[in-house]
């Protein structure tokens, strides 16, 4: 059987990957603490989940329409302007299979071949992947401590060329927990925009992200109505096997959505579309601010204990839940401090080569998505593991 050259040049997930070997281990009866995936430990909320036991009754649940449920497009638009001081038109929400398949019918919608596409170094691989699964060729752009890991909107001038046709922004972002300012933001955006150029921003940890000087989270969405925002219910409400997220495009985008949506994959769930109303009202909103504030706790407590066994962390976090720790005073490679950490400290983390070229062999990202008591004994394995290293 011949594949397709886009599909040789996929690279693996290697957190899947440290995953898979984790859960090997399990299997010989090794206690394996797995911090290598981005999946809170809670679960979904509990009115979500009695919702979901209610509608389970045998009642049909029948394809919605392709933009997702009306109910909860007006739902998210109003939790997107309570939360993030963006008043938004439900009819601009289109509620997809996850953030996954938003971020596929952007790039659906944007990239033909050869349009080049503007992703900091180091980010989520995934995103970059549906870019070049249309043709697009990514052009990654290296960060720093010095700009936390994100891109700005002098940089982006500089490298723009007659080629490029948008940027991809995450923010707080996956792998190293760090925002972009707002007005950073914004300015980033308006620098792409005044080139003709679209902005795709990642928010899919927005509700995960710390207050800043001037209040709550912002969505870009309030300053900038042509830009495609990102979001989903996995992170903040937990949700991550029921594979519901959203988009809020503009308004001239929104039937180009709908046809592609009803041609990848028809609708959302229903049964998850139904059941996550329950996550706009009082009772579920209260719990995801609950776990939220237990994500800072359990950051606090890795950034101590990282600190106390001597791993580096050059930018503390703000937001999401993941630290980019630098390994190089071990005199390891992150690949081979990573294999060492699972084999011998029985701890899962992820490599930096998931995340990008610049600094692939230098960083880990760590997530602290698990319980406290998981991350105190991986903090303790691991300084074990540093004393013989």
């Amino acid at each position: 059987m011949k594949f397709s050259r886009r599909a040789e040049a996929v690279s693996p997930f290697y957190a899947m990957e440290f995953g898979k070997h984790a859960a090997a281990l399990e299997a010989q009866g090794h206690h394996v603490v797995k911090l290598n995936l981005g999946e809170p430990d809670f679960g979904a909320p509990p009115a979500f989940l009695r919702e979901v036991r209610r509608i389970s009754d045998g009642r049909p649940l029948p394809y919605t329409g392709a933009l997702g449920l009306d109910d909860l497009r007006r739902a998210i638009a109003g939790f997107t302007t309570e939360h993030f001081g963006a008043r938004v038109a439900p009819e601009r929400v289109v509620v997809t299979t996850g953030a996954s398949a938003a971020l596929l019918l952007s790039c659906a919608a944007l990239i033909d071949p050869g349009d080049e596409v503007l992703v900091a170094d180091p980010s989520y691989p995934c995103n970059r992947r549906f870019a070049e699964s249309f043709g697009g060729r990514v052009r990654l752009l290296e960060t720093s401590p010095a700009t936390r890991f994100q891109l700005d909107a002098q940089t982006v001038a500089d490298r723009w060329r007659p080629e490029t046709r948008g940027v991809m922004v995450a923010t707080p972002s996956n792998p190293t927990g760090t925002s972009l300012p707002h007005t950073e933001l914004v300015e980033l955006c308006g620098t792409v925009s005044e080139r003709g150029g679209w902005r795709i921003v990642d928010e899919i940890y927005l509700g995960l992200a710390d207050d800043g000087p001037d209040g709550p989270p912002r969505s870009v969405a309030a300053d900038d109505p042509g830009a495609i925002v990102i979001n989903s219910f996995s992170k903040y409400f937990g949700m991550t096997g029921w594979r519901l997220g959203w988009a809020i495009v503009p308004e001239a985008m929104i039937p180009v959505a709908e046809r592609l949506a009803q041609n990848y994959y028809i609708c959302p769930p229903t049964p998850s579309q139904v059941a996550a109303l329950t996550c706009f009202e009082p009772e579920t909103l209260a719990v995801a601010e609950d776990r939220r504030a237990q994500f800072r706790a359990r950051r606090r407590l890795v950034l101590d204990g990282l600190e106390r066994i001597g791993l580096d962390v050059p930018v503390r976090p703000d937001g999401a839940f993941y630290v980019y720790l630098d390994v190089s005073g071990t005199g390891l490679t992150s690949s081979e401090f990573c294999e060492t950490a699972l084999a011998q400290a029985h701890v899962a983390l992820t490599p930096g080569k998931d995340f990008g070229d610049a600094g692939a062999e230098r960083f880990v990202r760590l997530s602290y998505a698990a319980s406290e008591e998981d991350l105190a004994l991986a903090i303790d394995r691991l300084g074990d593991l540093m004393n013989r290293i």
